[in-house]
């Protein structure tokens, strides 16, 4: 994989009681990034633009394949997130109105990788506060900018 990537962020967030999950629009973003490989681990770091806010967020995604998904949120918003099967992790969310306990439960985690490409799902609980507030989904597409024509 080379240096220069572009990733694809893609999330659904649904609450099953009130609409199925076919009824949401995933969100989705896609960004210049930049990739590394150490330690047995996949790092893909790049910076984003808080809408209708002044300054950004520095965003690090750390994907270790078969075991867990991190990513740490840095700058007007401050958050570390872990996503490993079969288990929860609590952690604060800090913005701009206030801070969070925010909980998530991963119930399915998946990577595909290859040389020019590496794909990401994972599907969790997400609770804030403690109580149960959505169904989620994560697609992230980590992909070589030679390859996509860029």
């Amino acid at each position: 994989m080379t240096k220069e990537v572009l990733v694809t962020i893609s999330g659904l967030h649904y609450d099953e009681n009130v609409m199925s999950r076919d009824d949401q629009e995933p969100i989705e973003v896609i960004t210049p990034a930049e990739y590394y490989y150490k330690n047995g681990k996949h790092y893909v770091l790049f910076e984003e633009l808080a809408e209708g806010r002044s300054g950004s967020i520095r965003n690090k995604i750390k994907i270790k394949e078969g075991e867990m998904l991190e990513v740490i949120k840095t700058g007007i918003t401050n958050t570390q997130m872990l996503f490993e099967k079969g288990r929860m992790h609590v952690t604060n969310y800090k913005t701009a109105y206030g801070e969070l306990v925010v909980g998530t439960y991963t119930k399915e985690f998946d990577v595909q990788s290859g040389e020019d490409l590496i794909a990401v799902y994972v599907r969790y609980s997400l609770d804030v506060g403690g109580e149960e507030i959505a169904e989620c989904e994560i697609h992230i597409k980590i992909e070589a900018k030679s390859g996509t024509g860029y």
